[in-house]
């Protein structure tokens, strides 16, 4: 197998007993977490990787194929766990990577002791059957449009759009540095695999004991997607914050750490 470690960028810190994984969300990279990470390191073990295509992964390993459905993603969370034997992990996933390490721990349960889902979506898109995603499809295409004749005016947009912090123009800028540094035609990939996905039947399935943080007003996730995966996730605990926006690790890290950490004590 190819080195895992060097493909998907991996970088362990901290000396603790436990394991956390966080896991970065679309269009970003390990750095998202740079604000809580070194917290959680003081107690625990803690393992930081980049998705194929992000931060310094090694772009090379990036197949179409593999990656055009979510199962590849997690494919992946589960080569780092068996690449460094990791047990009892603790997985904390931002937004799609919340339904990545679903579908990981699903496969392979004994994995895992908890999952941890910040802004998480099972499907971003309004449904006919009265399930409010957020998203109608035409919103999505345009985006997807936007991504392909501008990329860097895709990520002017969307970084303040998803970040909802109009008074913080460093953290807006820094998130938009992080979508321009991502490969574009990988970046335009994971967008259409991310906002296309719908994992509702998959959240019956899941055993894992998950904790799902939704932000009080987030542009990306409604407040009733996090009520819908509560409804249909067994031994699930749904947690609002104050925090606003889609990215509360990075404008909100203290009232996210004080919330992990009650969850996991």
């Amino acid at each position: 197998m190819q080195n895992v470690i060097k493909r998907n960028n991996v970088k362990v810190m901290g000396r603790g007993e436990q394991t956390i994984l966080f896991a970065h969300g679309f269009g970003c990279d390990q750095k998202m977490w740079q604000y809580i990470a070194p917290t959680f390191a003081m107690n625990y073990r803690v393992v930081l990787f980049d998705y194929v295509g992000s931060g310094n992964s090694d772009i090379t390993a990036y197949e179409s194929e593999k990656y055009n459905t979510l199962h590849g993603y997690a494919q992946d969370v589960l080569d780092i766990i068996e690449e460094l034997n990791l047990q009892h992990v603790l997985f904390v996933g931002h937004s799609i990577s919340s339904m990545i390490g679903m579908y990981a721990a699903i496969q392979r349960p004994q994995y895992f002791d908890k999952l941890i889902m910040i802004g998480p979506s099972p499907c971003y898109l309004n449904d006919t059957d009265g399930y409010v995603g957020g998203f109608e499809k035409e919103d999505i295409k345009e985006l997807l449009e936007m991504m392909e004749m501008n990329f860097a005016g895709w990520a002017s947009f969307m970084a303040p759009f998803a970040l909802s912090q109009p008074d913080d123009a460093k953290l807006t800028q820094q998130l938009k540095s992080d979508f321009v540094s991502t490969n574009p035609r990988v970046a335009r990939e994971f967008a259409e695999v991310t906002f296309f996905s719908d994992c509702r039947s998959k959240l019956p399935f899941l055993k894992v004991p998950t904790l799902i943080i939704q932000c009080s007003n987030d542009s990306i996730v409604p407040i009733k997607v996090g009520e819908f995966l509560h409804k249909h996730i067994q031994n699930s605990k749904l947690l609002v914050m104050d925090a606003k926006g889609h990215y509360p690790h990075i404008s909100q890290p203290l009232e996210t750490i004080e919330i992990i950490n009650e969850y996991l004590n």
